[in-house]
């Protein structure tokens, strides 16, 4: 195999994968993929049968992006001839004084002029009878609200990578990064890759990459869970009968319809504890998987029965939740990904933006907000707000 490409992605999970699909589309077999593990492995933060997607968002610009998000997974769908993205509808659940109050969302939604409908408790329990909840519990719902199905996602992005001609390769762990000119030097344990572009999609690895040029984020890695249970009313919460759903407080919980798996999917958002891509285990944490069993009893207990399975991934936080998107200091040809615990929904989208950054230049998105200089991504000590 040849080792000259023009770009070489260093991650193969949701965004790497996104990313050399994008790329083969314009540079074909010049793009080299580089997986440390198995391609389709659940070490990291992109497998499982679902994620949520949405265009429910706090702020107008991530509305927008998810806008381009949706656009994205639909090049994908039409080039692996392969519907991808289920539209549930989505559902935002916020008590009075909640911690993540609906205002924003609502504002966003309205300055980008995505319809929704704003829903009291009686409604939402009316429109989806399982629901039990207090009268000061306002929703928000949203039509293009639902599942983004990952590890078919996955599949699709390499898949449809390799019929444009890319070269991906599983069990290549990347042990440094040399800058050679205008070009860099990706050295593995048997070979040493040359490429006029590089793109770095390694999660909860990415500082230990990063360290090799130099440079370094603030960055929290968590051991997250989410939990199927076998409920005994299935058809109730099948896809085209009920929506994803997001609790906004804090604690945050979310959950699915009936996908995957013979019953419901929820889970902790950033419930789990503080842990790094080699300690971490995959062992469920029993008082985690209480808090949501918990949760549901009380304001969807329809939804709950015997455990089918409980997974477990990582979580890689910014201290502000926000992504990392764009190129690395002092390197015009290399760039990277980080989608901070909720980015699975934008992973095609962000795969097509590194490919315009790294072959153009540019890119149409704004991703000002994403940038690997901001401060608190590099202050010691940084405040850390994880809700979104």
């Amino acid at each position: 195999m040849k080792t000259e490409f023009q770009a070489i992605v260093v991650g193969l999970g949701g965004i790497g994968a996104a990313a050399a699909y994008w790329l083969a589309r314009r540079l074909g077999g010049e793009v080299l993929g580089l997986e440390q593990f198995e391609t389709g492995h659940v070490r990291g933060a992109s497998q499982d049968h679902s994620r949520i997607i949405r265009l429910s968002y706090h702020t107008p610009a991530y509305v927008r992006l998810a806008q381009e998000a949706y656009a994205a997974w639909s090049v994908l769908e039409a080039e692996a001839g392969e519907s991808l993205i289920i539209k549930t509808g989505g559902l935002d659940l916020a008590p009075r004084n909640s911690a993540v109050p609906l205002t924003p969302y609502v504002d966003s939604l309205r300055a980008c002029e995505v319809p929704f409908e704003l829903l009291d408790a009686a409604e939402v329990m009316r429109l989806w009878p399982s629901f039990r909840l207090p009268d000061d519990v306002q929703g928000l719902y949203q039509a293009a609200g639902g599942i983004a199905p990952a590890a078919r996602c996955n599949a699709a992005h390499l898949r449809v990578a390799q019929r444009h001609g890319a070269v991906l390769c599983d069990h290549v762990p990347v042990t440094s990064f040399r800058p050679r000119g205008d070009e860099m030097e990706v050295v593995t344990g048997e070979k040493v890759y040359r490429c006029q572009r590089l793109v770095i999609a390694a999660d909860a690895w990415c500082n230990s990459l990063l360290a090799h040029l130099g440079l370094k984020l603030n960055l929290t890695v968590t051991q997250e869970q989410v939990t199927y249970f076998a409920t005994p009313h299935l058809a109730d919460f099948q896809p085209d009968r009920f929506p994803v759903w997001i609790w906004l407080d804090e604690p945050c919980f979310y959950g699915f319809p009936v996908y995957g798996e013979a019953g419901t999917k929820a889970a902790q958002d950033v419930g789990g504890h503080e842990v790094t891509a080699k300690t971490r285990t995959f062992t469920p944490n029993p008082a985690a998987l209480e808090r949501v069993r918990a949760f549901l009893a009380k304001y969807l207990p329809s939804a709950l029965g015997p455990v089918i399975t409980t997974r477990t991934c990582l979580y890689t936080l910014t201290p502000d939740r926000d992504f990392v998107l764009g190129s690395l200091p002092g390197y015009s040809n290399a760039f990277m990904a980080l989608g901070a615990g909720h980015g699975f929904k934008f992973a095609s989208l962000f795969g097509k933006i590194l490919s315009e950054l790294a072959l153009d230049g540019r890119t149409r998105s704004d991703i000002q907000a994403f940038r690997f200089d901001r401060s608190v991504l590099h202050v010691a000590d940084p405040p850390r707000h994880f809700m979104v």
